[in-house]
Formats: C-alpha cells, structure tokens, sequence
C-alpha cells in the first residue's frame, strides 16, 4: 500500500470517528469491552487471556478513540453527578508495574474532580488490623453520584495476603478460624458485600490488568533507568515477582469465584498502555449506559420560577 493510500485510510478512518453517534459510541463502547468480560464464567482461566493487542490500528487512531472515550465518559459523568442517585465503584488490581495509576491518570482525566474520589490500599495500619478486612475500604465508599476508584482493594486480603500465609497469622484473626476454608470463606464475604452494594445503587466495575511477566521486566528496567522514575521503585516489588506463578494461581481464583454478571471483572491486556486504557473506558462508559441516567426533571413551578428570575436579569438597568 503506498504512503498516499495510507494517509487516506487514516482520514476516513478518523472521519468515521467524527461522525459517531452517541448511540453507535455506546453501541461500540458495549462491543468492545464485552471481549474482556469475564461475567459469571466459571470456567476462566488467566492463561487464556491475551496480555497484548495484536491489532493493527494506527497508533495516533487509538490515541483519538481513547479521547472521545474520555469526553464521552465525562458527559455521563456529569449526568450521574447531577442525578444523584446512582454511584459507581471502579476497582483496579494489577502486579506491580502494570499501569493502573496511569489507566486512572488517564482515563479519568476529563470527570469533575467534584464528581469522583481515588483511594490506594497499602498495607493494613494497626487500627484497621483491629476491624475486620472489608472495614477500612467500606469507609472510602462513593456517595450517590460520585464515581469512587480503589487502587488495590479488599482483594489484596485473597492476594498478596493469600501468596504470604504469614501475613493471614499476623492478623489478630482467632486461630481457630484460620482454616483450610478461609479463601472460599473470603470470596463467599465478596460476593456478598457486592451484591448488597448493587442492591442499593452503586455499581461495582473490577478490572485486572493483565500485564506478561517480560513486559513488567522491561518496566522495572525503565524505572531503574530513569531517574524520574525511580521513586516508582523498590527492592521490594522486584521479590514480589519470585512469586509470579502464585500471584497468577491467586488472580485466577478470585476472579472466577467473585466474577458476576452484575459485578463483573474485566481482564484487561496490558502490555499496550493506551490500549488497556480504550478498553477501560469503553467498560465504564458501558456500565453507565445502563443505568439509564437522565438529568432531573425540572417542575412547571421551578421552570416558571426561572423565567420569573431571567426576566429580572434582562430588566435590569446598567
């Protein structure tokens, strides 16, 4: 294909994009992320799943879809906001390195700051060791309307806490309750908690991000190499990769035993950065969709109140 026939696919593309619809947005957005959805599929299995987009789209074509997806989410967003009875929880776990505070910086880059709130889950303080494990994340709960993200979560309990049996022991947890149960015990408590909060309004959206174990090596490299980017790392997150077939045993089993239809997780391949993002986006913006969101009807009473107001402003004298 010559450079000419290149540039003009590229335009038509581009234009095809122009001339979206917000129903063909929606209706693509609902396509496109279905491919990522694990829904109540008891059969999952992780080494199925892609890590990579082996695609063929131009580069500055999936730069464009990840903006309209941005602008569109953010339009929603502002409905929710405005109805206030709807809220959102989105969930993000990965390895180490695997882009989910740039999915976040990205991909909620265009929401109201005044409509959405972020919270990031390290290790457990001693206060939070004193409650038991859903308590510290059921205080950073968003409210009606606001779209609330974690940045790890309550799964870090059937995680790193599941890979590191010793951490389980220091949890002030009886022992006699430590049994060989305690997993199936934890996504029995998950499902649950989800399912209460999808009965009275929030919306649960978990996404895993799918990263190879050479992708986040060539990342660690990066973050070693860059000065600006060595605060990212540490001694302790290249350990942490020493147990990657565990971690993978460990986020194969959760997502199979806590993925629903209704609050399902999606697995996101990661090792194109822009791509996971589009693929993010277009889960959201589907969840959203079918809420059926609608600005608040204004009354006969308010809609004549206003007109009495307007007609004052314009009356008035310089």
């Amino acid at each position: 294909m010559s450079k000419n026939n290149k540039k003009n696919n590229k335009k038509t593309e581009s234009d095809d994009f122009k001339k979206l619809t917000k129903k063909e947005l929606l209706h693509r957005a609902k396509k496109f992320s279905e491919q990522y959805c694990v829904g109540d599929n008891k059969d999952f299995t992780l080494k199925d799943k892609p890590t990579s987009y082996f695609g063929n789209e131009d580069k500055a074509l999936i730069q464009k879809t990840l903006k309209m997806g941005i602008k569109a989410l953010a339009a929603m967003q502002d409905i929710l906001y405005a109805q206030d009875k709807w809220s959102v929880l989105i969930i993000f776990q990965a390895m180490d390195a695997a882009g989910k505070d740039g999915a976040i910086k990205h991909v909620m880059s265009g929401i109201n700051p005044q409509g959405c709130q972020v919270s990031s889950f390290k290790g457990p303080s001693s206060e939070e060791l004193d409650h038991d494990y859903l308590w510290r994340c059921q205080k950073h709960l968003p409210e009606r309307g606001r779209i609330g993200i974690f940045n790890r979560s309550y799964y870090e309990e059937v995680l790193v806490v599941r890979v590191h049996e010793q951490i389980l022991r220091g949890q002030k947890i009886p022992e006699k309750l430590i049994t060989k149960d305690i997993w199936e015990n934890r996504f029995e408590d998950i499902r649950n908690f989800e399912r209460y909060l999808t009965r009275n309004g929030t919306i649960v959206i978990k996404f895993f991000l799918n990263v190879s174990k050479e992708e986040q090596k060539r990342r660690f490299i990066e973050r070693v190499d860059n000065p600006d980017k060595n605060w990212k790392f540490s001694a302790a997150d290249a350990k942490e990769r020493g147990y990657w077939d565990d971690y993978m045993h460990a986020y194969e089993e959760l997502i199979k035993n806590t993925s629903t239809k209704k609050s399902p997780w999606y697995v996101i391949p990661a090792d194109n950065k822009a791509y996971a993002r589009i693929a993010i986006a277009s889960a959201i913006i589907h969840a959203l969709d079918e809420m059926d969101l609608e600005y608040p009807k204004v009354s006969a009473e308010k809609i004549a109140e206003l007109n009495e107001v307007k007609k004052a402003l314009l009356e008035e004298k310089e």
